[in-house]
């Protein structure tokens, strides 16, 4: 790796910890950590909801799983774009009402207890535990992502790599908070889809010029097809991947966090428009990448770091690879924000010390960061463990867990907390359980655990809320609809 490539490495390093040293001396309470003081402009949050889903997944596990499985995992794409449309159309605005008018929640376990007025406290505890152990693997994925990018740059040994790579990843988030991560992921965010997209468009042209890696490319096999071995339930199982999106809560809060709920309409298009060139460029790389390398790469999963270093000027490369840690920093930052929130606002303050003051609040989240990225990192210490298979399980984990229970909730009157809680504790035991099954009658457990998980939990909140009394949340509900059925402020 050439000295213009890692001098503009480092260049881009120091500018995202100059806005997370911005950001910390701008932080004065907790929701200014964990919210950014509800603040965020719409093109901020499209962006940011966008880089913390779209990560080193993105950029790296998609175009490997088209490098190594062909066009049929190009639907990993397709539904996921229909999965920020539905997130945005009808979880985004009502989100944004409901978090302010019940009792200014600032986390998703904070909305869920007011929502459903849970005064002994379950829900919260619930829906804490889930989302810590869930985020422990999706952090796990972008720090393996992280170690390989840095293995690849300076050639050093993995599990140093690794401790790198967390160690720059969690400096600026332990510093800023959620503005830091929101301003960055508006500037990596932008990185992404541009080196996507320029390094496929650079490859495209080589090959067409009759360039390209391969020992004998007249000997490549075709890439197989967007449907071939592609069965039924093949698709259910992908659709899952826009079943999930209702669920995760680094994304969902970004909806919280918007300055008001007039701006969800230009932050969806703005997301779909962003969203649509980096999936579409993932799949162009993955692609182009086959035939460039003649489909024989040890891991597919670096193809995209390699045709970057071979495409492009050193110094561009640099920026461009920069933006691989930019898609993974982008996720893991808001998904240690929101375990760090969970254990001092939802676990700290919520059931342990209600008087902690505001100060103390923000340190505790500040070194919950640097706990839970620890845990992280030890769970990441395996090289060979696949970054896609960590994002798709916890991906799972979030829809099955979360999505039922946020939808019903902005959407379902009859709904109580019983039912929330049985709809957390369904979905995610069905999603550990179904994980780990193979086969069944017509591959039934082959499926994308997400499908039966929603499935299930939808069912155990229709069923427990159906068979519970729910008078108290109808009324809670009814009063969060009067606050959203207002006519919005006319501006001056």
């Amino acid at each position: 790796m050439s000295a213009s490539v890692i001098v503009s490495f480092v260049i881009y390093l120091a500018f995202m910890l100059a806005i997370g040293v911005y950001f910390y001396l701008k932080t004065n309470d907790l929701s200014d950590y964990v919210l950014g003081g509800r603040n965020l402009p719409p093109s901020v949050a499209a962006l940011s909801a966008g880089a913390s889903d779209l990560s080193g997944w993105a950029l790296m596990g998609l175009p490997g799983a088209i490098f190594a499985e062909g066009y049929s995992q190009a639907w990993i794409a397709v539904w996921t774009l229909v999965g920020v449309y539905i997130n945005w159309s009808l979880i985004a605005e009502r989100l944004r009402v409901f978090t302010e008018k019940a009792g200014n929640a600032l986390t998703v376990p904070d909305y869920l207890e007011a929502r459903f007025a849970d005064k002994q406290r379950i829900l919260r505890t619930v829906s804490s535990v889930v989302m810590l152990v869930f985020f422990s693997f999706y952090v796990s994925a972008g720090l393996v992502g992280g170690a390989l990018l840095f293995e690849s740059l300076f050639e050093m040994d993995y599990s140093i790599a690794l401790w790198i790579g967390a160690a720059v990843i969690v400096s600026y988030t332990f510093l800023g908070g959620f503005s830091a991560a929101s301003w960055t992921d508006l500037v990596q965010g932008l990185m992404m889809a541009s080196a996507l997209f320029v390094v496929a468009i650079m490859t495209v042209i080589s090959l067409i010029s009759g360039d390209t890696a391969a020992s004998s490319p007249e000997a490549v096999a075709q890439l197989p097809g967007w449907t071939d071995d592609l069965t039924f339930l093949g698709m259910v199982s992908l659709a899952g991947w826009a079943l999930g999106y209702c669920g995760q809560p680094h994304v969902i809060v970004h909806f919280m966090a918007l300055r008001r709920r007039e701006d969800v309409r230009i932050s969806r298009r703005i997301a779909m428009v962003w969203s649509t060139i980096t999936m579409a460029s993932a799949v162009a790389v993955g692609a182009a990448g086959y035939y460039w390398y003649g489909g024989s790469l040890e891991n597919g999963e670096r193809v995209f770091i390699l045709l970057a270093d071979t495409m492009l000027n050193p110094w561009v490369a640099g920026f461009v690879l920069a933006g691989v840690l930019a898609a993974i920093m982008s996720t893991i930052d808001s998904q240690l924000l929101v375990c760090s929130s969970a254990i001092a606002e939802d676990i700290y303050r919520g059931l342990i010390r209600p008087e902690t003051s505001q100060k103390q609040l923000v340190w505790l989240s500040r070194f919950s960061v640097i706990v839970v990225a620890l845990l992280a990192a030890v769970m990441a210490m395996n090289p060979e463990a696949s970054i896609l298979s960590l994002v798709a399980y916890a991906w799972g984990g979030f829809g099955a867990a979360f999505g039922p229970v946020i939808l019903l909730s902005l959407f379902w009157r009859g709904m109580n907390r019983n039912g929330a809680i049985a709809g957390l504790v369904v979905g995610a035991l069905t999603v550990a359980i179904w994980k780990p099954l193979t086969g069944g009658p017509a591959g039934i457990f082959d499926i994308f655990e997400v499908v039966p998980g929603f499935l299930f939990s939808t069912i155990a909140v229709l069923a427990v809320s159906a068979l519970t009394d729910s008078v108290r949340e109808a009324k809670k509900f009814d009063g969060l609809m009067t606050h959203y059925n207002e006519p919005s402020p006319v501006k001056s």
